[in-house]
């Protein structure tokens, strides 16, 4: 191959085509009608403009189907003769053709023609129309004459011989055009079979259709007459039996029912008949029998598709960014209509809460009774009869976990009294009335949708009846009964056949409203606090329903009690479970914590139940009970306003992001993280404190970890950096210059769904934290508008980011360690989601300098690299995958490949370490988008003027290879290693053989492998390189890396053959310094190969020889090395032995176990001929006399 100025990433060969067209060509000419087998006079098949040399006929050997036996090369013979003087039309031998019924021949006749680039209009229809192909009741010519009958219909037989007349002599051998041509003709052919299949389907089931319309009017107007049952219906029939017999579980019926149809596949519905539509099953047809089904066919779903061959490797490149586009907003939308649903059922909530409360006020603002001491009672007549309804007479909580809002100071608490119902002889049957509960609300600021998105990881059971019931407590003696009438009647039943576990728990759910009624009314404490001892300790291990269940009760019981009651009765069931030896108990605790914090007074809450979550966070050893103790955090952090805790705070997300369970860490992100940054923000640490000590800390760390980083650590604090990054964002946005011009009025551009990063949880959403996606939208548009024109003057928030964010975090990335992968990776995600919500115009305008202006990619620093050491850091890497990959236009994308061609110069020309540029291959390798763009920028190196520049292009293909597809390597990377292969410099050639290794060791295609092996086999044989020290050091290291996972074949012929001849020749190597280089790297090669199956035969003709030669180097380079040859020797030959003993072994074993199978056949037909009689059974054991 030509070295450097061949191209092979350019695949077009359109030149080359238009050549040989140009070759193969003839000159286009008319001629006059000639006589064929017709009619001259009226022959549709006129001669056209296009024509064909008359030795067409004679290139094909297929002979026709003729019953005179007549091959159509004989009659083309003939024919040429005959006209000899003339040239033939193309049109009249397709017209021939196609009339004779030679259907065959004219698709091979047509498919020459396509190859050519001349296609004929009149056979691309023929073959373009399924009709022509559908059973004919007319009879051909041919059959005609020899009496057969009417012609069936056209059997579609395999390829025959469709490529024996391609011209494969026009295309070069590193092409292997063979397979794509055999494979674009059988595309063909089989595209036209499924055309020609659905025409036929289409068709059959047309007139299935027809033929049930008519028999359902003969049917509707003689219902008496009966025909009989029809091949579709009966199919149809038979699914819908074979369904019914699935759905109830007669699965032996429907095996036997399927078997006696074996020519129906039941799996399928398209099977029965093309565009019918399913009708629905059996048992739905049974019970509309009676009425009048609706027409099934008011629609019909059509699908048109291309065949995945039809598609360019070209086109399926190009539109892989658009797949991963449309991916993302497809997820984005589906997130969406998610938050969506979650909002329209808390609005519908909060619209039951607020009829709640209207009934209550309604309650409240009643006239009080008259004093029956006093006052005579009115007439029944003029007192309206008051209907015994319970919906007003309940404090409803079903959705919503949010306390009542206090009422005003100046309004007094209001009494809810019952209505008398009984006379004055019962006046201990009348219940206490209550008064208005307060509870004490925090002085916070966060937007409704945060705390009601918050609210939502409180595990609550409304929806369900005795859900329902739960959530609503009785407050008089009225709503008692009716409570009781309804509970009862589910009670008394599982009373009854409470047998089993089962129905013991679910008899304990239903006791759950009645345990709290009476502990909310009962008069004395110590009832009250046995009464929720019972409710606590109902359930020995409550699972999740149970759980929701009691927690919803505890919530209706603290919103009817108040604050002062929950911390006196409820609290001390809690602080009596926090060591119980149940998980499940446990985990009850600490979600009632969460569920119990909004009702609990502010100074119990910061205290007490953050110690005791605290101290379940330290101490329990159940994952769940962690999680849920975090997610409670999260809900105390959403209500506590007391400054002094932030520290507290801080050192529990500390301890939860060190948590070694993943459930656990997942909590902090989702839930706590974003709590506990809502209340950082409204108390102005987030910039100032928050922030800063995370990065103070990941400073720390990096330098203790000059010799080993802890990577763990680093993980767990950049996370947490980058799940306050939606914190940060809606801080910078609400505190800008532009937020007094916000107007939600008129109409507001919804948001791009692919704007910002998917949140990992509703609190991570930035219109979560702002209020809504209105208010979101609006801040946007200001906020681009400010970038753009305005500037960043006053705008403190912003400013605190550009001046002190970005360079810091600019600073600790070119501290960081490029060789290690999890961190480069883990930095660059955080750079593309600060980049991706701050917006493009902040990427451009503020990020990307800031990182051009460290690196310094100009023309003056490509020979030296002096002031420059950063490329060599990990900011290369992290900068373009983290900052340039943020977004994909097509400037972004050349902004990337060119940022990437500089750096593989600079490095190469100043001879500097690659290590950057290959984590940032490495990094960008793993995302198979960015394949195409790898390629291009090694070809822009393989073709470059300076030898090191080549060099490192080869050394990068060695780390592309592993991740790109086999179709890629064989088409862009071997085509380039082998222009780099065949490079004037040895150096580049050398830089070759690491990537050629790991082809071998990926690679599953043959061709492909065959001719990596040639190459290494040129390497290897070819003389000018048998005093290359370099290249022979450079193979022996890659035969020790890839020969134990490459393909066997290859190591046994290749490998160690070629390492056997290195060893050889070694022993007579002169230099000193050479040999014992060698004598290494055989070492380690011979090393990594012992591990793998070496057969006898090699193991005798090459590796223990090639192991005796070693050793005699080693002999007198390396004694120590010289112990462990020696002993790998001794073990190679006991295999050897061992596998010559095994054989023979085997053999006799094999004589042994026929004779052990003879007599144990004997001992079994001698037991099968006795009787159950225990004396007998005795006597075959007895010693013969």
């Amino acid at each position: 191959m030509a070295a450097g100025n061949v191209n092979p990433f350019n695949l077009s060969d359109s030149e080359d085509e238009a050549d040989q067209r140009a070759e193969d060509g003839v000159h286009i000419e008319k001629s006059p009608s000639v006589g064929t087998q017709g009619p001259s006079s009226n022959n549709p098949f006129s001669p056209q403009a296009d024509a064909e040399p008359s030795a067409l006929l004679v290139s094909s050997t297929r002979t026709s189907p003729s019953v005179e036996g007549i091959s159509v090369s004989v009659a083309a013979a003939a024919m040429t003769v005959a006209l000899a003087e003339t040239r033939v039309s193309v049109d009249v031998i397709a017209a021939q053709l196609i009339r004779d019924h030679y259907i065959l021949t004219a698709l091979e006749f047509h498919t020459e023609l396509l190859e050519s680039g001349r296609e004929l209009p009149r056979l691309r229809d023929y073959f373009s129309n399924p009709g022509n192909f559908e059973r004919q009741t007319g009879t051909p010519p041919a059959c005609k004459e020899q009496g057969l009958g009417p012609g069936g219909p056209l059997n579609r037989a395999g390829s025959i011989s469709t490529l024996d007349s391609l011209d494969f002599a026009r295309y070069s051998d590193d092409g292997n055009r063979e397979s794509d041509e055999r494979v674009a003709v059988l595309e063909f052919e089989l595209r036209k079979a499924k055309e020609t299949i659905q025409a036929l389907r289409t068709n059959l089931t047309q007139a299935a259709e027809s033929d049930t319309q008519e028999r359902n009017k003969n049917y509707s107007s003689h219902p008496e007459t009966q025909e009989p049952i029809r091949p579709l219906e009966k199919r149809a029939l038979n699914f819908l039996v074979n369904e019914y017999l699935l759905k109830n579980e007669y699965k032996l019926s429907a095996i036997t029912f399927s078997d006696e149809n074996d020519d129906q596949d039941f799996e399928l519905w398209d099977d029965v008949g093309l565009n019918i539509p399913k009708p629905p099953d059996l048992l739905q047809i049974y019970r509309n029998c009676g009425s009048a089904l609706p027409s099934p066919r008011n629609t019909v779903d059509v699908a048109v598709g291309v065949e995945s061959g039809e598609l360019t490797g070209n086109y399926i490149t190009q539109k892989s960014d658009l797949l991963q586009q449309q991916t993302e907003v497809v997820e984005e939308l589906e997130y969406q209509i998610s938050l969506l649903n979650e909002e329209k059922q808390s609005l519908a909530d909060y619209i039951k809460k607020l009829q709640s409360e209207i009934q209550s006020l309604r309650r409240t603002v009643s006239p009080p009774p008259h004093d029956q001491g006093s006052q005579p009672n009115p007439p029944s007549s003029s007192t309206p009869p008051q209907p015994l309804l319970d919906n007003g007479q309940y404090l409803d909580i079903r959705g919503t976990s949010e306390p009542d809002k206090p009422p005003t100071e100046s309004t007094p608490p209001t009494q809810t009294i019952s209505n008398p119902t009984h006379t004055s002889s019962q006046p201990h049957a009348k219940l206490k009335s209550r008064g208005t509960v307060v509870f004490d609300q925090p002085n916070r600021k966060l937007s409704p949708a945060f705390q009601q998105a918050l609210l939502s990881f409180c595990k609550m059971s409304a929806d369900s009846r005795l859900g329902a019931e739960v959530s609503r407590i009785a407050d008089n003696e009225e709503s008692v009964m009716l409570m009781l009438g309804r509970c009862l009647p589910h009670i008394v039943p599982n009373v009854l056949l409470a047998k089993r576990e089962r129905m013991v728990a679910h008899l304990c759910q239903e006791l759950i409203p009645l345990i709290l009624c009476t502990a909310c009314l009962h008069p004395e404490p110590k009832e009250r606090d046995q009464l929720l001892h019972i409710l606590f300790n109902l359930i020995k291990r409550p699972d999740d329903e149970q759980r929701q269940m009691i927690l919803t009760g505890c919530v209706a019981f603290a919103r009817h009690v108040g604050p002062t009651r929950v911390e006196a009765e409820l609290l001390p069931q809690c602080w009596e479970q926090i060591n119980h030896k149940y998980p499940e108990r446990r985990l009850l605790v600490a979600e009632a914590c969460g569920a119990l914090a909004p009702y609990l007074p502010k100074e119990i809450r910061s205290s007490l139940v953050l110690s005791m979550l605290q101290q379940m966070l330290a101490e329990d050893k159940a994952d769940m009970v962690r999680e849920a103790v975090v997610k409670s955090l999260a809900i105390i952090m959403g209500y506590i306003d007391d400054p002094d805790k932030y520290s507290q705070g801080f050192e529990l997300m500390l301890l939860s992001l060190g948590d070694p369970s993943e459930r656990v860490v997942s909590a902090i992100h989702q839930v706590f993280i974003p709590a506990f940054a809502a209340w950082t923000t409204e108390l102005g640490n987030l910039q100032t404190t928050l922030i800063p000590s995370l990065l103070a800390r990941i400073e720390k760390l990096l330098k203790q970890g000059e010799h080993g980083l802890d990577e763990h650590k680093l993980h767990m604090f950049l996370s947490a950096l980058q799940s306050l990054i939606p914190p940060l964002f809606s801080v910078v946005i609400q505190n800008a210059p532009f937020t007094h011009r916000v107007n939600l009025q008129g109409d507001i551009p919804p948001i791009e769904v692919t704007r910002f990063p998917r949140p990992a949880s509703p609190l991570q959403d930035i219109a979560t934290i702002v209020g809504s996606r209105e208010t979101l939208s609006a801040l946007l548009i200001l906020y681009d508008y400010q970038l753009e024109h305005e500037g960043t003057t006053g705008w403190d928030s912003l400013l605190w980011v550009v001046n002190q964010l970005l360079p810091q975090l600019i600073d600790i990335v070119g501290r960081i360690n490029v060789a290690s992968t999890t961190c480069v990776h883990e930095f660059s995600r955080f750079f593309w989601r600060l980049c991706r919500t701050f917006g493009k115009i902040f990427t451009n305008t503020k990020v990307k300098p800031q990182f051009q202006e460290i690196l310094r990619l100009s023309e003056e620093n490509v020979d030296a690299l002096t002031g420059n050491g950063i490329l060599t850091k990990a900011t290369v890497p992290i900068y373009a995958t983290g900052v340039l990959t943020c977004y994909n236009q097509d400037e972004d994308r050349k902004l990337l490949v060119g940022f990437l061609e500089d750096v593989m110069t600079t490095l190469s020309l100043s001879h500097a370490p690659l290590d950057s540029l290959k984590a940032s291959f490495v990094e960008l390798g793993a995302n198979p988008v960015y394949h195409e763009l790898l390629l291009t920028v090694l070809w822009y190196g393989v073709v470059h003027t300076s030898a090191l520049v080549r060099c490192t292009a080869a050394r990068m293909f060695e780390l592309l290879v592993k991740g790109v597809n086999e179709t890629l390597v064989a088409q862009r990377v071997v085509p380039a290693l082998i222009t780099l292969s065949s490079d004037p410099e040895i150096s580049v050639r050398i830089s070759t053989i690491p990537a050629f290794g790991t082809i071998m060791e990926t690679v599953t295609q043959k061709e492909l492998l065959e001719r990596v092996k040639m190459q290494l086999a040129s390497f290897l044989e070819d003389p000018q390189y048998q005093d290359q020290h370099s290249l022979h050091m450079e193979i022996i290291r890659t035969f020790g890396r890839v020969g134990p996972n490459a393909e066997p074949r290859f190591r046994d012929e290749f490998v160690l053959p070629h390492l056997h001849k290195l060893a050889l020749g070694n022993n007579v190597q002169a230099t000193e310094s050479k040999r014992i280089d060698i004598a290494t790297q055989l070492f380690e090669a011979y090393s990594a190969l012992s591990c793998c199956f070496i057969s006898e035969e090699l193991m005798v003709n090459h590796f223990l020889p090639g192991l005796r030669c070693l050793r005699t180097d080693m002999e007198q380079l390396s004694p120590e090395h010289e112990v462990i040859l020696s002993s790998m020797i001794k073990e190679g030959e006991m295999k050897v032995e061992n596998r010559g003993i095994g054989q023979a072994e085997g053999s006799v074993s094999i004589a042994a176990s026929l004779v052990g199978e003879d007599a144990k056949t004997k001992f079994l037909s001698k037991m099968g001929q006795l009787t159950t009689s225990g004396a007998m059974l005795a006597n075959v054991f007895q010693r013969k006399k």
